[in-house]
């Protein structure tokens, strides 16, 4: 993501000196991006065992689903699991596995009545067969819903995305001439989903941590010092509220991006302004 002159927001941003910001873009954003940081901390500053926040963090999940659907945003993908998250004791991880399978035994049902659309990016394979079973049971039951996409990436990281899809490309016999960025956006997980336009990190960190690295080259960046679990409709409506004030031109001027300018097009829709 590139830096850009903007209004000032509540996670401390302002106009560079001497330009006037472009005119701020009061829709919603259609495809919001959420790095769930912080469980761990939020338990440990409570003397909770890091299960505790693990727990804590994907019960939060089910109020955030519908914060955002009650706010008209058809798009979610939350970041769950990292490929670079088996570095961590199995101890700790082995509980996470059978967490995520009861959480999707509960909530499941509702899910599916409130017309939500399960997806994921990642590599199931080096999961818990029952887990692999569980969740492709979830995308098989609510494939063909649309008042709202669940993408969630579980063992997912934004390299190991392009590397695959690169393979693929070869595989299919695509030649170097032919190879542009359209043809490699159809061999990426994401293949169907808009880009981001709003990537929110909770626990104040900057950095997006090998997540959705090709479809965030023009999304909007914010961050919250709250952690996961806290994360609550108050947050979701300062993060709104900040991506709301915000110019954006996707490399070009205001009149452009009015006009349905953007990086790549699947962004024009919603008539955000993007800016350097």
């Amino acid at each position: 993501m590139r830096g850009r002159s903007h209004k000032s927001s509540s996670n401390g941003t302002r106009a560079s000196a001497g330009t006037e910001p472009p005119e701020a873009d009061e829709s919603p954003p259609q495809h919001v991006a959420i790095i769930m940081d912080g469980n761990r901390r939020w338990a440990e500053e409570r003397g909770l065992p890091r299960q505790a926040g693990y727990r804590a963090g994907t019960e939060n999940i089910r109020r955030l689903i519908q914060a955002f659907l009650e706010r008209n945003v058809p798009f979610i993908t939350l970041f769950a699991f990292s490929t670079e998250n088996w570095k961590r004791p199995k101890s700790e991880i082995n509980p996470l596995f059978r967490l995520i399978g009861r959480v999707i035994d509960r909530e499941l049902s509702a899910l599916h009545e409130n017309g939500v659309r399960l997806m994921h990016i990642g590599d199931l394979s080096p999961l818990p067969v029952d887990l692999q079973r569980r969740i492709r049971g979830a995308l098989e039951l609510t494939k063909a819903n649309d008042r709202m996409t669940v993408c969630v990436a579980f063992n997912y990281g934004g390299r190991a995305e392009i590397v695959e899809a690169v393979r693929r490309l070869v595989d299919d016999g695509v030649a170097p001439g032919d190879l542009t960025e359209a043809k490699l956006e159809t061999y990426l997980d994401t293949h169907g989903l808009p880009d981001p336009d709003l990537v929110i990190r909770t626990s104040g960190e900057m950095r997006l941590s090998n997540f959705l690295i090709w479809q965030t080259a023009y999304s909007e960046f914010y961050t919250t010092r709250a952690y996961w679990p806290d994360f609550d409709e108050t947050e979701i409506d300062r993060a709104l509220s900040a991506y709301a004030a915000r110019g954006r031109r996707f490399g070009g001027y205001e009149d452009v991006a009015r006009n349905g300018g953007s990086s790549n097009g699947k962004n024009a829709h919603n008539g955000a302004h993007a800016g350097i």
